[in-house]
């Protein structure tokens, strides 16, 4: 038994908006796929040009399969009333490279701790519901190079193991990619690197 974890759950495209009330502030909610910081920055800009009037902007994201590295901000409201909560959704329904925003607009009625909290908190929740979330895997990347002559040899073993091509150079000196599930990525390194004349590595 395999007990190698790869796969993740995520989103492939954003969320549509989402509308939470309580004592007259209105929160707007929002998800996005992200791979990087740079990704987060940029829906926050975009929100806050939309959102020009409102009062906060309050997010929390996760970015990684493996290495997770994770956010949350507050934005103004009082410490982990907002960004945390946020988090914890993402947590609940384990989806990485996933930013969730919450745009609130104050309504002139405080709300207290504990309301902020749920406010920020079921935002994420409904937003979340109401995602596509997908499972992916998580893959490695091989390169096989070889001489033309092995083509066969190469082809007939991607082609028993079904294996995913992402690249290819066939020449004289030919060059695969391949993309290979973690969980089954030994075993498929160990084939091609026992074969005479092929090379194996994982790109640079």
């Amino acid at each position: 038994m395999n007990s190698i974890k790869d796969t993740y759950k995520t989103i492939l495209k954003a969320s549509e908006e989402k509308l939470y009330k309580d004592k007259n502030s209105k929160f707007y909610g929002y998800a996005f796929p992200v791979l990087k910081e740079s990704d987060v920055k940029a829906y926050i800009e975009i929100l806050k040009k939309e959102h020009h009037a409102a009062r906060h902007w309050c997010y929390a994201y996760q970015l990684g399969t493996e290495n997770i590295s994770y956010r949350a901000n507050d934005d103004g409201e009082p410490n982990n009333t907002a960004g945390m909560p946020i988090y914890g959704q993402i947590q609940s329904f384990e989806v990485t490279n996933i930013l969730i925003v919450v745009v609130r607009y104050f309504g002139g009625v405080k709300l207290g701790v504990g309301g902020l909290i749920n406010a920020y908190k079921t935002t994420a929740q409904i937003v979340l519901e109401h995602s596509n979330i997908v499972e992916k895997t998580i893959n490695i990347d091989y390169l096989i190079s070889f001489d033309y002559k092995n083509m066969n040899k190469v082809m007939r073993i991607i082609k028993e193991r079904n294996l995913k091509i992402i690249n290819q150079i066939l020449e004289i000196d030919c060059k695969i990619t391949i993309s290979v599930r973690k969980k089954e990525a030994a075993s498929i390194f160990e084939i091609f690197n026992h074969l005479f004349e092929i090379d194996i590595k994982e790109p640079n």
